[in-house]
C-alpha cells in the first residue's frame, strides 16, 4: 500500500491545499491519503486568531470531502490528540506502526521543502518516508527545488525525493488569506464549503450577517452543511427552480434561495431533526417521528427562516418540498418539481416529468406525487398523509397526467 501524509496547520485549508492533495493522489498513485492538521507546529506559533482545534479539524474534513475520494482520502486527528509539539518524525513513526510495510510519502509545499534539513530528526523522516514537494510555477519550483534535492540526497543517501509543479496553483499565503477574511474578502481562495463554515462560525474575524447574505455566501453556507456529493443536486435544483419560476411567473429570487437551502439539513440525525422541530414549534405526526428522511424539509425550512432570515414564501416552499400538500402555491409547486427533476436526476419517468413541468405545472406536480406514492407502495413503506391529500386535491380539481 502506498500512503501519502499531508500535514500542516491548514489555517484555513484553501484551494491550493486542495489542488496539491488531488495532484498527489494521481501523480504518486496513492492508495490512501491521510490529511493531518497540526496541533502545535514546531517551526512557528499559531496566530492569535487561530480557531479552536475542533474547528480546524472540521475544516480539514470538509477539504477531504471536497476531493470526492472517500475510500482514498482520510483525515486523522493524530497530532491534535497528541500532547506537545507536532513533530513529523513522531507522526511518521505512529503511521508506520499502524501500517507496517506500507510505502509512505510525506507531502509538503515549497517553503517546508527548502527547510526540511533543519526539521526535528530529518534523517528519521527521510528514512521513514519519501518526500513529495509542490511548486507553484515552473520557475518557482525547479529553480528552488533542484539545489535542495541535491543537498538532501547527498546528506541523506537513499532518500526518496520527488518534486511536482502545479502551474496555476492558487497563490495565497494563509497569513494573507486570514487578513482578507477579516476584511470580508478572500472567499474566492476557499472551497465553498469551507468558506461557508467560516462564515457560519464567525472564524478569522468574519462578521457575516447570516440573515442578509448575498447569493454566493448563502450557497457557501448551504454547501458547508452537507456532503460534497450533495452539492450537484442542490445546484441543479436551484437552477431548475429559477427556470421554472421564470416560466410560471414566480419570484425568481425566492425560487433561487429556496433551491439553495432546501436540503441544508439533509445530513442531520433523527434526534437532531426532532430537536430542531421542538425548538421551533413544528408539530410532528407519528410517521415523521419514525422516518427522519421526511423531516429534512421541515428542519431545513426552520433553518432558512430562523438562521438565514428567509421570508415565509421560502420557508413554506422548503417545508413542503418532500411530501407536498393540497392547494400548493406556485413557488411551492416549483420547488417540489425542481427537486424531483433537476438535471442530475435519472429514473424512469423523469423525462416525462421534465416535459410536463414547462407545459403544465399542475400535471408535473401530480406526476411527481404519483411516482412517489407508487415507489413507496412498491417498497412497502407508508405514504405520508400530506402526499395522499396532495394527490386527491389535484385529481378533484381536474388535474391528470395525460396529454
Amino acid at each position: 500500500m502506498k500512503i501519502g501524509i499531508y500535514g500542516g496547520t491548514f489555517n484555513p485549508p484553501h484551494l491550493g491545499h486542495l489542488a496539491a492533495a488531488r495532484t498527489a493522489v494521481d501523480a504518486l498513485g496513492l492508495d490512501r491519503l491521510i490529511i493531518i492538521p497540526a496541533a502545535i507546529p514546531p517551526h512557528k506559533q499559531l496566530p492569535q486568531s487561530t480557531p479552536a482545534p475542533e474547528h480546524r479539524l472540521a475544516m480539514v474534513e470538509k477539504m477531504a470531502d471536497a476531493l470526492l475520494l472517500p475510500e482514498t482520502v482520510k483525515v486523522s486527528s493524530l497530532e491534535l490528540d497528541r500532547p506537545g509539539k507536532s513533530y513529523t518524525s513522531d507522526t511518521l513513526e505512529e503511521i508506520r506502526a499502524q501500517h507496517p510495510g506500507a510505502e509512505l510519502w510525506l507531502l509538503m509545499g515549497t517553503d517546508m521543502f527548502l527547510t526540511l534539513h533543519r526539521w526535528h530528526e530529518p534523517e528519521r523522516i527521510l528514512e521513514l518516508a519519501g518526500v513529495c514537494a509542490f511548486g507553484r510555477t515552473e520557475q518557482d519550483g525547479e529553480e528552488l527545488f533542484a539545489p535542495q534535492r541535491e543537498h538532501l540526497r547527498k546528506a541523506y543517501p537513499g532518500a526518496k525525493i520527488t518534486t511536482i509543479t502545479l502551474p496555476g496553483l492558487v497563490d495565497v499565503s494563509s497569513t494573507r488569506l486570514r487578513e482578507l477574511l477579516a476584511r470580508g474578502e478572500g472567499g474566492e481562495y476557499l472551497p465553498p464549503s469551507i468558506y461557508g463554515y467560516i462564515l457560519r462560525n464567525g472564524l478569522y474575524g468574519t462578521r457575516a450577517d447570516l440573515k442578509h447574505l448575498d447569493v454566493p455566501e448563502l450557497r457557501a453556507c448551504s454547501y458547508s452543511m452537507v456532503m460534497e456529493k450533495r452539492v450537484r443536486h442542490i445546484r441543479g435544483t436551484e437552477e431548475e427552480a429559477v427556470r421554472l419560476a421564470r416560466r410560471w411567473g414566480a419570484d425568481e429570487t425566492h425560487a433561487r434561495r429556496a433551491g439553495i437551502l432546501h436540503d441544508c439539513t439533509k445530513y442531520r440525525t433523527g434526534a437532531e431533526h426532532i430537536a430542531i422541530c421542538q425548538r421551533y414549534g413544528v408539530p410532528l405526526d407519528e410517521l415523521e417521528r419514525t422516518a427522519p428522511k421526511l423531516l429534512h424539509s421541515k428542519t431545513g425550512a426552520c433553518i432558512a427562516r430562523h438562521v438565514f432570515g428567509e421570508p415565509d414564501e421560502v420557508y413554506e416552499a422548503i417545508f413542503w418540498h418532500t411530501t407536498a400538500k393540497e392547494n400548493m402555491t406556485t413557488l411551492e409547486k416549483i420547488l417540489y418539481v425542481a427537486d424531483y427533476m433537476e438535471p442530475n436526476r435519472a429514473f424512469d419517468g423523469v423525462e416525462r416529468l421534465r416535459q410536463l413541468a414547462y407545459r403544465d405545472l399542475d400535471k408535473a406536480l401530480l406526476l411527481g406525487v404519483e411516482i412517489t406514492v407508487e415507489e413507496m407502495r412498491q417498497r412497502q413503506l407508508p405514504v405520508h398523509s400530506n402526499t395522499l391529500r396532495a394527490q386527491a386535491w389535484l385529481r378533484e380539481h381536474g388535474v391528470t397526467t395525460e396529454g
